[in-house]
């Protein structure tokens, strides 16, 4: 009887597959769930039955060897490159994120290092606004589809982000990310029978979590989908919040074990309360954290990493220019102060019996819309008299005429009164601020009501004289479609917006620096994290210019007001000194949620706190110890710099798909020529690449016309990047020419090509004249062995010499091509070998297989010194986090059925992770050996 093990390759219904998990039945038969290999059946999943099936273990002293005729053996050497480029790295060394189209710095190598040093790759990457965290997200990304952990990814983000995030994994690293917005799923939908899963239609997506979370079918389809890399982008917000799991959370913690990859990507990762950051810790580990409200750095060592900009700057000279800050003052004109007097004496009767855990009394709020605008204010005022007047008749509360009083002396403030309005003008027409409304140099306007940004846009294209779509708007009230289009015609030059009117819906994650440097906050946040946000769109990353940032100030005669823009004053100026000094701003109000801090300001101004005593409260909140800043500091292991690894194979990227499309178009039609102006290649697109691409890529990266185009040359490919925001609106905004790099698509096409070469069981044989002796024989090995979930943990290609037919050394391939030659391109096919060559050299094969085992036993001994007590630490580490999680739940309840429910569940839980561990750790000693090659000496 077969002993199938994991890793093992099967003949199963005349196709190849390989064995990942073996099960046995109570009557001693076998269930083998495997994955497809031959192309007919590749990386589809099935489950065979052993006493139901005809099952052929491939044995590798069987292959038959096949004389190479080709000229200068380019067969040969397109069948190894094809195979060689899938071998999987088994270390923890980077060996492909480096390689991406970005103008790399090395701290964005930290995060993939850290995750790839762990048994499992789980993290929450939260460097603050502008360092590039999705940057960071695709490398990790790229190391694990090397690692053949990447087939299935799902991409989770708000509305406004999706096909930003969607272009930068396609345009950077070609992951091919399928943008699943609510008619996509629609669309699937409809075309699939009732009982398929929508989320298994394509492997690699993107979606909006508010899509997700409003239909309560998904959460079926969610539940039985599993993905191998989860990327939750935002991730504060599926932080629990209190006692309270919000739908977002309870979606992500739903997600959270369905993939075993989870990436976490948050500039703003907590709200200052330990229990909240927890919950985020604990959907990427749920054994890391016994005790959510109370726990070290140590338990959450390796699970997040957060840098600021002051921690990276030897690394990034030059890319971070220094901000331009400066305040507009603009004294207000008399109408408003008459608004402004009006509002300083108003007593609220509705705000008396309000108390501070009520939350920010009305007046408060009132003068949060009033430095807003105007028409901001007067909706407010409409807004309350509403309900008041649902409740009071117009005499039973002064607050009514009182509201009345403000809101007639707000609606005779013109736009010739409205001093901030004004000043924006004179800012944007003044020649020393330099704007000219060029293609390249667009502003972005902050304000946080909805009525101010409308008033705004529709002011400015009167008044600058400037056509409707020149000065556009964007807020959450918008789809996401609408918000997509509006922020990706900001950043093309083509597009005619000029200006654009935002509110704070574009203060998340949005990259608004390709075609400006220029932002004007027209009313000033009172959150220092609304700050960060929204500086951080175009104080970012890849910004070519000096950041302009203008904060527009109040300047009244009223004691009250000039008191209250004093302290909104201070928060601009420790905004800009916490920056630099300590990198979190945050820090400074002690709070971690836009909601907190607002109220810490509203306080001060409640209160009539004096300025110089609210800054001093800042300057104490700034030395004062934050420990989730020192956790998340000191969480992350990177005392060691990240290591990169080139891999070398017999050819370059280009030279393999040039030499491979060539050799293919003698016997079908794969035309393909070099690019003049830039090193690449334009390939014409066959009905059968265009059906594999059309089932990996999204609509917006498939060639529009018949030639694909594709360069090697990283520059190049960012310069085209860029281009490709800038093109003309009747185009697509996506680059005609692609990225080509080791990951792109095509060469999953090609290597399915390459390895067609030589059939099942067959091997070349090649004849090498000059650097190979004629009683001398070599045979190309490549051979793996798996863990128990038939990962393999060790990957290698070697070879074997022997010179007369005996065993002389394995040769690593680097030695083997050093000795052979083969790398070269013109080494002459002289056709000398004959069938007694082949009978020969296949006599050999038993005894090199045997030798093959005995070289690869030195990699699994070799694994098993290292990898045992690393083990070992592992399992007491999860042992040890056991005991305290019973311990912690075991004092949350009295009740013995409480208690014993919550310890079988604290059971299961590690039952599970140790299972997990042991089974991804520990090598299975069955190594799968396949002949790849064979090369002999001959004569000329």
């Amino acid at each position: 009887m077969v002993d199938y093990a994991p890793g093992m390759r099967t003949i199963i219904r005349d196709e190849e597959w390989m064995v990942k998990k073996v099960e046995k039945n109570n009557m001693g038969n076998n269930a083998l769930y495997c994955v497809g290999v031959s192309p007919l059946v590749k990386d589809k999943e099935a489950v065979f039955l052993t006493d139901l099936e005809e099952i052929a273990v491939v044995d590798p002293k069987d292959v038959k060897l096949v004389i190479d005729g080709s000229s200068f053996f380019r067969r040969t050497q397109l069948y190894l490159e094809s195979q060689w480029r899938q071998q999987i790295p088994t270390d923890t060394d980077l060996h492909i994120g480096d390689k991406a189209a970005m103008d790399l710095m090395p701290y964005q190598l930290e995060p993939a290092q850290i995750s790839l040093r762990r048994p499992r790759q789980r993290i929450l990457i939260a460097d603050t606004v502008g360092l590039g965290k999705t940057l960071e997200a695709g490398i990790l990304m790229s190391e694990l589809i090397a690692r053949g952990k990447g087939r299935r990814i799902l991409v989770v983000t708000v509305k406004s982000m999706m096909t930003q995030f969607q272009k930068e994994m396609w345009n950077r690293f070609t992951i091919p990310l399928v943008r699943l917005d609510s008619k996509k799923i629609h669309d699937i939908r409809a075309k699939l029978p009732s009982n398929y899963n929508p989320f298994s239609y394509y492997d690699k997506t993107i979606v909006s979590i508010d899509t997700l979370k409003r239909d309560v079918e998904y959460r079926t389809h969610l539940e039985k989908a599993y993905w191998d890399i989860i990327v939750i982008d935002e991730a504060q917000n599926v932080a629990e919040r209190g006692d309270h799991q919000a739908q977002r959370s309870r979606l992500a913690k739903l997600l959270a074990d369905r993939s075993d990859t989870m990436i976490m990507l948050s500039a703003t990762p907590h709200d200052g309360r330990a229990k909240s950051f927890a919950s985020l810790m604990n959907m990427l580990d749920p054994t890391a954290i016994a005790n959510p409200d109370d726990y070290t750095k140590d338990d959450i060592k390796g699970l997040c990493v957060r840098r600021f900009k002051k921690d990276v700057k030897d690394q990034v000279s030059g890319s971070f220019l220094e901000r331009r800050i400066e305040l507009q003052r603009c004294k207000a004109s008399a109408k408003e102060e008459i608004a402004f007097d009006i509002f300083a004496e108003m007593q609220l009767q509705m705000d008396l019996s309000k108390t501070r855990a009520q939350g920010q009394l009305f007046k408060t709020s009132l003068e949060k819309s009033l430095f807003s605008s105007p028409a901001a204010c007067i909706k407010s005022i409409d807004a309350r008299l509403n309900k008041l007047r649902k409740k009071y008749s117009d005499n039973e509360i002064k607050d009514i005429r009182a509201l009345e009083e403000l809101k007639s002396a707000l609606e005779n403030i013109t736009p010739s009164d409205f001093s901030r309005y004004q000043q924006l003008l004179t800012l944007l027409k003044d020649k020393e601020y330099g704007w000219t409304g060029a293609t390249d140099d667009r502003v972005v306007i902050f304000t946080e009501r909805i009525e101010t940004m409308k008033y705004l846009a529709a002011r400015l294209r009167e008044d600058l004289k400037m056509p409707a779509n020149a000065i556009q708007e964007i807020s959450g009230a918008m789809s996401d479609a609408e918000q997509q289009t509006i922020v990706e015609n900001f950043g093309r030059e083509e597009a005619p917006v000029r200006v654009l009117v935002a509110s704070d819906v574009a203060s998340e994650g949005l990259n608004l620096h390709y075609l400006s440097h220029r932002m004007i906050h027209f009313d000033i946040p009172w959150s220092l994290m609304v700050f960060q946000q929204r500086n951080g769109r175009i104080d970012r990353y890849g910004q070519q210019k000096r950041p302009d940032i203008r904060y527009m100030m109040i300047e009244s005669n009223n004691p009250r007001i000039k008191g209250d823009m004093r302290i909104i004053e201070i928060l601009i100026t420790k905004e800009e000194q916490a920056l630099k000094n300590i990198g979190d701003p945050a820090l400074l109000l002690g709070k971690f949620s836009i909601e907190d801090e607002e109220l810490v300001v509203s306080d001060a101004i409640e209160n009539g706190s004096d300025a110089d005593a609210f800054s001093e409260t800042l300057d104490s909140g700034e030395a004062e110890f934050d420990p989730f800043e020192a956790l998340m500091a000191a969480s992350a292991d990177t005392s060691e710099p990240a290591k990169v690894k080139n891999d070398e194979t017999l050819f370059s990227d280009a030279d393999y798909l040039y030499l491979a499309m060539s050799y293919l178009n003698q016997s079908e039609s794969h035309p393909v020529e070099k690019l003049q102006s830039v090193s690449g290649m334009e390939v014409i697109v066959t009905p059968d690449m265009r059906k594999r691409l059309t089932a990996l890529l999204p609509d917006e990266a498939m060639p529009q016309g018949d030639y694909l185009r594709l360069s090697d040359d990283k520059e190049f490919c960012m310069g085209e990047m860029k281009r490709s925001m800038q093109n003309n609106m009747a185009e697509t905004a996506w680059p005609k020419v692609q990225y080509l790099w080791k990951q792109h698509p095509l060469f999953t096409w090609v290597n399915d090509k390459g390895g067609l070469l030589y059939g099942r069981g067959e091997a070349p044989f090649v004849g090498i004249p000059d650097k190979m002796k004629p009683e001398e024989t070599i045979f190309i090995v490549t051979g793996s062995i798996p863990n128990k979930r038939s990962t393999p943990l060790v990957d290698e290609w070697f070879g074997l010499q022997y010179e007369n037919g005996r065993f002389v050394k394995s040769l690593s391939m680097n030695e083997l091509l050093a000795h052979t030659g083969f790398r070269s391109t013109k080494i002459p096919n002289s056709a000398s070998l004959t069938e007694t060559d082949v009978a020969e050299a296949e006599g050999l094969l038993p005894d090199a297989v045997e030798h093959a085992k005995k070289y690869l036993d030195g990699y699994y001994q070799s694994y098993q010194s290292h990898i045992n007590p690393l083990l070992d630490e592992e399992l007491d580490k999860l042992a040890e986090l056991e005991t305290r999680h019973k311990y912690y739940q075991l004092s949350l309840f009295e009740s013995e059925r409480k208690k014993s429910e919550q310890e079988r569940m604290v059971d299961e839980l590690f039952d599970k992770f140790t299972t997990w561990v042991t089974d991804t750790m520990s090598i299975q000693n069955n190594p799968y050996i396949r002949i790849m090659a064979v090369m002999k000496g001959v004569t000329r």
